[in-house]
């Protein structure tokens, strides 16, 4: 058994499994050096006040819950199938393959005669989300015997009379050529904490630290910098241009050149307006533009 948290030490749960690769991207771009060594459950971290460990998504609830982990990151769906009673920090929209919140669906196969929920009552489903899914037909009060599923869940949809599967995109159901029929739930990343550890100062103090460089690492995936040099003549072409596309108290910063008839600008903006804006402030006459990636935006 793991030893629980101790005073001295922040305890830091990674996900292992589909999270883990964007986790410790994340982290890296919030600027923590997260080291795996191979089939490690103990990652190294260039900070000596925080001791990581490695658990399944599906489990850090539970873990956090017992105060064998100080803090973790972990989905919403798993929270809710552990009925963990832990401190909700914030939520964090990364995930393995897109931002898109996960959805755990309920499907069938497209041939199915299954219109609705309640066509399945007296039937079975698999899923990997057994509680949740539990409590969605108890709900409904129908009496559907739900069998947990080991993986490969698509393919049991034909076996027995339909699935509860997690979806981000919806390719795999579009390839098994299954229909969905309602959605149980939408997830996304949760970091979340000991309720007794965050009443600890010192550990309370890290881990909001830890959740706002990762909120800015977010954002700073989702913008770019623009660096430009205008002519004063143009300055107000240009201005009008980026401010169209600004929120009103996001204003660019200006600075002046060697050059008195000219001045530098710098704005972030989201990543998808640059390729349209880029050639605007072009024809608007500035100049020498630079864009350049961020690791973090803190607000």
């Amino acid at each position: 058994m793991v030893n629980k948290s101790t005073d001295d030490k922040l305890v830091l749960g990674i996900p292992k499994g589909s999270l883990q690769d964007s986790t410790l991207d994340l982290f890296a771009r919030a600027g923590y050096d997260i080291t795996l060594s191979s089939r490690s459950y103990f990652p190294g971290i260039d900070d000596d006040r925080i001791s990581p460990l490695m658990f399944r998504a599906q489990e850090m609830s539970r873990y956090v819950e017992d105060g064998i982990v100080d803090v973790g990151l972990t989905g919403y769906d798993w929270i809710r199938e552990n009925n963990s009673d832990v401190h909700e920090v914030c939520e964090l929209v990364y995930s393995k393959a897109t931002s898109r919140p996960a959805r755990w669906i309920l499907a069938v196969p497209e041939e199915s005669a299954v219109q609705k929920p309640e066509d399945l009552d007296g039937g079975i489903v698999a899923t990997e989300l057994v509680g949740v899914t539990r409590r969605y037909f108890e709900e409904k009060g129908l009496n559907v015997k739900v069998e947990f599923s080991w993986g490969a869940t698509e393919v049991k949809a034909r076996l027995l009379d339909g699935i509860v599967d997690v979806t981000e995109t919806g390719s795999s159901i579009k390839a098994n050529k299954l229909r969905i029929i309602d959605t149980l739930l939408t997830s996304t990343p949760r970091l979340i904490a000991n309720k007794k550890a965050m009443a600890v100062e010192w550990k309370k103090r890290k881990i909001e630290n830890i959740a706002m460089l990762l909120h800015g690492a977010i954002a700073g995936k989702q913008k770019v910098g623009l660096k430009m040099n205008v002519p004063k003549v143009a300055l107000d072409a240009v201005t009008n241009l980026i401010m169209r596309q600004l929120p009103p108290e996001k204003s660019p910063t200006l600075s002046p050149l060697a050059d008195d008839a000219w001045v530098a600008l710098e704005i972030i903006v989201e990543e998808k307006i640059e390729r349209d804006l880029i050639p605007d402030l072009k024809r608007a006459g500035a100049s020498g533009i630079i864009t350049y990636p961020l690791n973090k935006v803190i607000p």
